[in-house]
């Protein structure tokens, strides 16, 4: 496999920016390419996306020189490791509320010593060919993000980052913000605590910060990088799609 660019980035906290893929075509990592996203992940957890799908889009993401990520549905050892042997370089995993289960996310990874994943020949590791060139990039190159969208993990967020083999983490913010009761309100103080929280730890540990900047509006995400989050989302796929069929076709009505 190719070196991995966004784990240098990462090592380095360098500001990456990338989308979310929620439609199951590999056209769609081709047609996002021209933006020039570091990364894009494709979302196994809020999408029809399955294994069978998952794999042209890992290979498109790959061949439009973009770093394949994936966010798998739940922090499961057997969904992580077919993932990664699909050739994904790395994991977004959810839920991630304690440093056990950080720790989980970690193993389903990295093969023993540094983890406890099962080893299987395929196309990761060129079909058995590549199998010793795979596990020196395993152990350098692949990446493990968390996911913190819950008032547990911000409370636990300390031990969460000190896990070894955290790469970096992403907020929900979303099911943060439905974990205190308050989903979608990002603007109350409440809300706004627990992000500062997790940014003040980000920056004891030296972990970086990633945000999904759901909207397709350049101005949220601004907001965002500067307030330090250097794994920044901008939007996804259908938004793009939809956003600009509306915006368009609005506009042309209004000229009649």
């Amino acid at each position: 496999m190719k070196p991995n660019p966004l784990k240098a980035a990462l090592t380095q906290n360098r500001q990456t920016y990338g989308s979310w893929v929620t439609l199951a075509h590999p056209l769609i990592p081709e047609i996002l390419a021209p933006a020039g996203f570091d990364w894009l992940a494709v979302d196994m957890e809020h999408s029809s996306i399955d294994l069978s799908s998952l794999l042209p889009l890992i290979i498109s993401i790959e061949a439009n020189n973009m770093v394949p990520l994936v966010r798998v549905g739940e922090n499961s050892p057997n969904l992580i490791k077919r993932v990664m042997d699909a050739g994904a370089y790395g994991v977004i995993v959810p839920n991630v509320n304690t440093p056990r289960e950080a720790e989980d996310a970690v193993n389903a990874v990295k093969y023993p010593p540094g983890g406890a994943r099962g080893v299987g020949l395929y196309r990761a590791q060129q079909y058995g060919r590549g199998f010793e060139e795979y596990k020196t990039w395993l152990e350098q190159e692949s990446v493990v993000i968390v996911q913190i969208e819950h008032i547990y993990a911000v409370r636990n967020i300390d031990a969460i980052l000190e896990t070894p083999g955290i790469d970096a983490f992403i907020v929900g913010p979303y099911d943060l913000s439905g974990s205190l009761g308050k989903p979608g309100v990002f603007d109350d103080p409440e809300v706004d605590q627990a992000l500062k929280q997790v940014m003040d730890a980000s920056k004891r540990h030296n972990v970086p910060a990633g945000f999904h900047s759901v909207p397709a509006d350049p101005e949220a995400a601004r907001k965002k990088r500067a307030e330090g989050f250097r794994l920044l989302a901008l939007s996804l796929d259908s938004i793009f799609l939809g956003d600009a069929a509306c915006n368009a076709l609005s506009r042309l009505k209004e000229e009649l």
